[in-house]
């Protein structure tokens, strides 16, 4: 089954970016420094850490590496099975991604980062969280809504600037829905970072709540295709 790029399946990935910076402000301010849904960054910030940088560990880097594989290759077969067999990967994706949130939001209960170093918690729910951003890399990029992967906006900045009518790039596709979409999954990433970092300043929410907060976004998100008709968002398959 192949997955239409109508309205709503461009609304549900902005949705999802949001979800994708509450994860990182979690990742990187309480679990790390590390990033789960952002492997760029985890692979930087490894090589970091193995050159003696004050402050990084690798341990937390892989934590997030192995979960994402883990996560990325159980995703790909499940999703490629189930297509196969005419379902709806899409939102069986998003409530996998959704359940190990859930997951390693209960794993999370109770710890904290207050400056000390991260424990072996720390590294259990960083690799559980990047196991679910795996799977969410996955069915995006299966997805394929145009500048919209939902864990990285460079691209979609790039292309930002390079659609807009100071620069003019023939190569960049123009128009006003384009560069809406584009505005709004960079407006997103920077909406989620700054909700999560916010709950998570002073300790106004616990780690374990803005991961329970996030998967239950992820959750309604997969739910509310119920409420969509099919040819709205899926090809017949």
């Amino acid at each position: 089954m192949q997955v239409k790029h109508g309205p709503f399946l461009t609304w549900t990935m902005v949705a999802l970016t949001l979800t994708t910076g509450m994860v990182e402000a979690v990742s990187f301010l309480v679990l790390g420094p590390v990033f789960t849904a952002v492997q760029t960054g985890t692979m930087l910030l490894l090589s970091f850490a193995l050159a003696g940088v004050a402050g990084l560990s690798t341990t937390p880097c892989l934590a997030s590496l192995a979960g994402f594989t883990v996560g990325a290759l159980l995703a790909a077969r499940f999703e490629s099975r189930s297509q196969v067999r005419g379902r709806r990967w899409f939102r069986e994706a998003l409530l996998a991604e959704g359940l190990v949130l859930a997951v390693a939001a209960a794993v999370a209960w109770g710890v904290e980062r207050h400056g000390e170093s991260p424990a072996g918690r720390h590294h259990m729910v960083t690799g559980l969280v990047g196991l679910a951003m795996g799977i969410r890399n996955v069915s995006t990029l299966r997805v394929g809504v145009p500048g919209m992967p939902t864990t990285v906006t460079t691209r979609a900045f790039t292309a930002l600037i390079g659609g807009s009518p100071l620069a003019v790039d023939a190569r960049i596709a123009s128009g006003a829905g384009n560069q809406v979409r584009r505005a709004a999954s960079v407006a997103a990433m920077f909406a989620g970072g700054l909700s999560g970092a916010w709950l998570l300043h002073d300790g106004r929410l616990s780690a374990a709540v803005v991961l329970l907060v996030t998967a239950v976004l992820v959750v309604a998100i997969a739910l509310s295709f119920a409420l969509v008709p099919r040819e709205r968002t899926s090809e017949a398959g």
